[in-house]
C-alpha cells in the first residue's frame, strides 16, 4: 500500500539551533519553528495562532542549519513526521517532530542562500533510521 509522509513549513526559529552528537558519533541539530496562522473571525477581527514545531536535522543539513540559522530566522523546511515515545513516571508519552530533509533560508538575498535539496540529505538520514 502506498504511503506519503511529507511536511512543508515556513516559519521563524524560536531559538538558536543546538547541535549534539549521538552515542555513535552522528551529528544532529535541533530547533523549534513558530508557524503562524492568521484568519478573520465572523466579526472581521484579525486572529492569530502560533503552532510550535520541533525540527531535527542530521548530518550536513544540520551543520548548515547550525551555521546559518539563528533565533528569528525565516525558513522553509521540508521533511517528514516522526513520532517518538518515552516513559515518564511509569506513563508512556508521545511527541511528534519533523525530521528535516531540506531547508531554504527566506530572509536573505537569493544569491546568499545555501539550498540543501532532499536528494542530498536522503541517504544520510536513512542511514540513521
Amino acid at each position: 500500500m502506498p504511503a506519503l509522509n511529507r511536511v512543508q513549513l515556513i516559519g521563524n526559529l524560536g531559538k538558536d539551533p543546538e547541535t549534539r552528537f549521538t552515542p555513535t558519533g552522528k551529528k544532529v541539530t535541533t530547533f523549534s519553528l513558530a508557524v503562524n496562522n492568521r484568519w478573520k473571525d465572523a466579526d472581521g477581527t484579525l486572529k492569530e495562532y502560533t503552532d510550535w514545531v520541533n525540527i531535527e536535522a542530521w548530518g550536513r543539513l544540520g551543520e548548515i542549519c547550525h551555521q546559518y540559522l539563528h533565533k528569528g530566522s525565516l525558513v522553509y523546511i521540508e521533511g517528514r513526521l516522526r513520532t517518538e515515545r518515552y516513559e515518564e513516571k511509569g506513563e508512556t508519552k508521545y511527541y511528534t517532530k519533523v525530521v528535516a530533509l531540506g531547508m531554504q533560508m527566506l530572509d536573505r538575498k537569493p544569491e546568499e542562500e545555501p539550498v540543501v535539496t532532499i536528494e542530498e540529505e536522503r541517504g544520510e538520514y536513512e542511514a540513521e533510521s
